[in-house]
């Protein structure tokens, strides 16, 4: 699972039969052709570039990719890798161009671009598409929807509440259990933490450390799940809460419950909002109640004005209802880009400012996306043969949409925002800054460079 020369398609083996003869240089791009959102954030590459590419391949791995191929039935370009073993000791010879990580950059515009460095493996940068279009689609597209409920989030903040200053944790990463891998887990949920710092996916407090240099790039509280609650019982819930409120509660101090096991309503009625009121009100920090189930738009407005009506609120400055410090909301079922608009919409039309509730996110964000989320593609777009440089592109008259970029591009932004040109018709300014070069990461973006330029 970690050769990198069989980290791609079975086709790709066979291409470097396919170009023609004298060619040089392939130089190619990746860009998100469009999709959901009209922008993406850029992030991760240097993830892929750390972990894969900053490693040499073996003449063991060349054996088995061999092995592998022949049996697989395509042919396998052992002289190619050879050489490559020999004269770059098994790195690849490579240079990779790309924005800014972080940089909000609208669809249709180059994000990345690969060249081969030695005219001898001009096949190498198409071979290289697999591995490297999937380590940049999914970050980006995990961290452009997290970036999307953020602004959902900030917009209602705006209108309903006396500052933004909760903004970094009203949208918590509950995706880690829902991910296919986890090295999924972690790149979505680093992902995720461009945008906010509120996270249950420790995999990526690690890839955080590992790859953007943070020591801590998020945080999360102690909270129950149903097992632990119901271990004591339908008719030991209420102990259950109070042992909550004993193990974890204090100044200062947030806990999370679960709470609706059997009857939300009566645990906040006649539990949260009866028996342990008192104690809820005099712990000195804050606890966050969580409904689980039924429709959330429905559901957490009713769960904030009975807590309301039972722990009282105050109005703001914005004339919108927040409950006492003493006690939050968090929704961690049902969560997506259009439910939080919509929670929060059915909130304001009530007068509930959305400062009450924080949110948690599992498979919609982590898991709940693909490639054609934002229509990703990496594909060639110049080559030089025999010394001569020509445009590649396809331009399909079934699917104008697929239609691709020709030419060595550069990004450049103006007075009209972001756009693609030739690299020979560019200005000085070019947005895409060479960050990879034969096996050495020429550039290293901190998380909290990458978020600034998200943000």
């Amino acid at each position: 699972m970690r050769n990198l020369i069989l980290n791609t398609d079975s086709y790709k083996v066979s291409h470097f039969a396919q170009y023609p003869a004298g060619t040089e240089f392939v130089s190619s791009y990746i860009e998100s052709r469009g999709g959901v959102y009209p922008r993406t954030v850029f992030f991760g590459l240097q993830a892929f570039l750390k972990e894969y590419l900053s490693k040499p391949f073996s003449a063991a791995d060349i054996d088995e990719a061999e092995a592998v191929s022949i049996a697989h039935g395509v042919p396998f370009n052992r002289a190619g890798w050879e050489y490559i073993l020999n004269a770059h000791n098994g790195f690849l010879p490579l240079e990779i161009e790309a924005v800014a990580e972080g940089s909000v950059v609208p669809v249709g515009n180059v994000l990345v671009q690969v060249m081969n460095t030695d005219p001898a493996c001009a096949w190498l940068t198409s071979y290289v598409e697999t591995a490297l279009l999937r380590a940049i689609w999914y970050p980006v597209t995990v961290a452009t929807v997290s970036w999307n409920c953020r602004n959902i989030i900030a917009r209602y903040l705006a209108e309903t509440a006396d500052s933004l200053d909760g903004l970094p944790f009203k949208l918590h990463d509950f995706g880690s259990r829902g991910a296919s891998s986890e090295e999924t887990a972690a790149l979505g949920g680093l992902a995720h933490l461009v945008n906010f710092m509120g996270t249950d996916t420790l995999s990526a407090i690690l890839a955080a450390r590992r790859y953007y240099g943070a020591d801590m790039a998020g945080f999360s509280i102690p909270a129950a799940e149903h097992s632990t609650i119901t271990s004591w019982g339908r008719d030991g819930e209420s102990a259950a809460y109070a042992n909550m409120l004993k193990q974890f509660g204090g100044a200062g101090k947030l806990v999370a419950v679960v709470s609706d096991s059997y009857d939300l309503w009566n645990a906040i009625d006649n539990l949260w909002g009866g028996e342990l009121k008192a104690q809820v009100e005099q712990m000195g920090g804050t606890l966050v109640v969580r409904p689980d189930s039924g429709n959330p738009v429905e559901v957490v407005p009713a769960a904030v004005e009975r807590l309301m009506a039972k722990f009282g609120y105050r109005t703001n400055s914005k004339g919108y209802r927040v409950l006492p410090d003493c006690v939050r909301l968090i929704q961690g079922d049902g969560v997506s880009a259009a439910s939080i608009e919509a929670i929060l919409s059915a909130m304001q039309k009530q007068g509930l400012s959305a400062d009450n509730v924080a949110f948690g996110m599992g498979g919609e964000l982590l898991q709940k996306v693909n490639r054609d989320t934002q229509k990703f593609a990496m594909k060639a777009s110049a080559a030089c043969v025999n010394g001569e440089w020509r445009d590649v592109f396809k331009d399909p008259v079934t699917d104008p949409g697929k239609r691709s970029k020709r030419g060595r591009l550069a990004l450049i932004r103006d007075e009209q925002g972001y756009r693609t040109v030739n690299r020979s018709d560019a200005p000085a300014g070019n947005l895409l800054v060479p960050v990879f070069r034969n096996g050495k990461v020429l550039v290293e973006w901190s998380l909290e460079e990458v978020r600034a330029n998200a943000q």
